[in-house]
């Protein structure tokens, strides 16, 4: 796993960094974890050496929020925005500013469906980035469908299965899940693949 400390970019605010850190370690994660914190961050590399514009401040300080609540509660993602764009004014003078913390609940609160339109290259980055899990090798997808499930351990497997089966079709439903240009030629054909797969498995 690759670890996402030393990819803080705020290096006066390292109580916060650490405040994060921690939440992606809590119990009960299992695919919202620090890998796929650290796999976010890797894939946001790889579009920014691919020649994706975006800001790299604000999308990867969004990337560190995105899932900074997971409780597999529907309003995840409005407290994960509403956590960054607290924390972030809090730093004062030592933070990024008000701009950049709006911007940066803006683009957590993108995560809740992933539809960034193009033009957004904040949101195209971001929404694009959490998404290449779905375009992993075979063995990478298998051990993320399987702690996805994990996640929702407590419902039961018909229950889970239809769930599941539903938010696969949708995506499948999508004329394009990606936004960004790399994203859309090297990862739109496996992932479309790995979630006809799950989805037959399921069925």
């Amino acid at each position: 796993m690759t670890d996402p400390a030393p990819r803080w970019p705020l290096p006066g605010a390292p109580a916060l960094r650490d405040e994060l850190l921690a939440a992606y370690d809590e119990d009960g994660r299992r695919y919202h974890d620090l890998r796929h914190l650290g796999e976010v961050l890797d894939r946001l590399t790889e579009l920014s050496a691919a020649g994706e514009r975006f800001d790299p401040l604000t999308v990867t300080l969004a990337a560190w929020f995105h899932d900074g609540v997971h409780e597999r509660s529907d309003d995840d993602e409005a407290r994960s925005a509403a956590w960054a764009k607290r924390a972030l004014l809090d730093l004062g003078d030592g933070g990024p500013g008000a701009g950049v913390a709006a911007e940066v609940a803006r683009l957590v609160l993108l995560t809740v469906d992933h539809r960034a339109d193009a033009a957004d290259g904040d949101g195209a980055a971001l929404c694009d980035a959490d998404l290449a899990i779905l375009a992993a090798g075979r063995e990478r997808y298998r051990a993320y469908a399987a702690d996805v499930r994990a996640e929702w351990s407590h419902v039961p497997d018909a229950d889970f299965a239809r769930g599941r089966s539903a938010v696969l079709r949708d995506l499948l439903d999508r004329p394009v899940l990606f936004a960004t240009s790399h994203a859309r030629r090297y990862w739109e054909r496996p992932a479309r693949a790995n979630l006809a797969a799950e989805l037959s498995a399921l069925a």
